[in-house]
């Protein structure tokens, strides 16, 4: 395990926390799109991670080994659930019945995701500190 692993799991558990709370944001921008570019409403993302198994040198390999290894964003995929549909025959996008999509965005479950990312986020970020200060007290000891 190199001297930087700890920080190199944190730092890919970071980049992978702050694009999902990305996507999140695009999620709740997006509540009230009807007309989305496909011609529907918009479908609410989901951000998919996987373990980060790219590396190829030794020390990665040996990372590996040891169950050391980062995250990374597999894909960005769309939730099925279906629309929201709420009657409002005035409506330009109404159909035949009156009704019209709406986005299958709730904006409770987002802000409970948020809230999951920045946590998450904020772990990372402990980590990295505290690793720090390991790394400072060892330096300390030597003197």
């Amino acid at each position: 395990m190199g001297v930087f692993s700890a920080i190199d799991i944190s730092t890919s558990g970071l980049t992978a926390q702050r694009f999902r709370m990305d996507v999140i944001s695009q999620n709740i921008a997006n509540v009230n799109t009807i007309n989305a570019s496909n011609g529907q409403p918009y479908r609410r993302r989901v951000v998919v991670f996987e373990e980060d198994n790219t590396g190829q040198s030794f020390d990665s390999v040996l990372s590996k080994k040891m169950g050391n290894t980062g995250v990374r964003v597999s894909a960005v995929v769309e939730d099925n659930r279906p629309f929201k549909r709420i009657y409002e025959p005035g409506h330009p996008y109404a159909d035949e019945q009156g009704y019209v999509d709406l986005p299958n965005v709730d904006i409770l479950n987002e802000m409970v995701d948020m809230l999951s990312a920045t946590r998450s986020y904020e772990a990372n970020i402990t980590a990295i500190n505290a690793y720090k200060n390991i790394c400072l007290k060892a330096l300390e000891i030597g003197r």
